[in-house]
């Protein structure tokens, strides 16, 4: 199993939204980075995403799951881009914001800091096991 962190906006898309899509899911749609799409391609079935609240709250609020692997993206009119479909796991006790991220050394290594702008990008076990720590899980 391979281990992601997911950005949306709250007020586009937020963890109570995907949790009421139940378990049919919703696509993660709407990605125009080639290197987040990149990403959204190799994530498999299985694979465990965190999903963090950008611009807006700015922390990692609770985890997902992918139930369906990468496909077209329906909202992509060049037909260039994928979505791949994530269900809700479960809420943070405690919400970790990015600035109690960017304080771990231990974390100073990921995307989410190195590369802010990208919203779809691989977590490391070592981190994902420090994550789930710091928001209680």
């Amino acid at each position: 199993m391979n281990y992601w962190l997911m950005k949306s906006e709250p007020d586009v898309w937020s963890l109570n939204q995907q949790k009421q899509a139940g378990n049919k899911g919703a696509p993660w749609d709407g990605v125009r980075n080639y290197q987040a799409a990149k990403n959204l391609k190799s994530m498999k079935k299985g694979d465990q995403c965190f999903f963090y609240h950008s611009n807006i709250g700015k922390e990692i609020v609770g985890i997902v799951e992918v139930i369906k692997e990468h496909y077209l993206d329906k909202t992509d009119q060049s037909g260039r881009f994928v979505a791949v479909t994530v269900k809700f796991i479960k809420e943070l006790e405690k919400p970790i914001t990015l600035e109690e991220i960017k304080k771990n050394k231990q974390l100073s290594h990921l995307s989410l800091i190195k590369q802010s702008r990208l919203s779809v990008m691989p977590i490391d076990s070592k981190s994902w096991k420090i994550l789930n720590k710091m928001g209680r899980i």
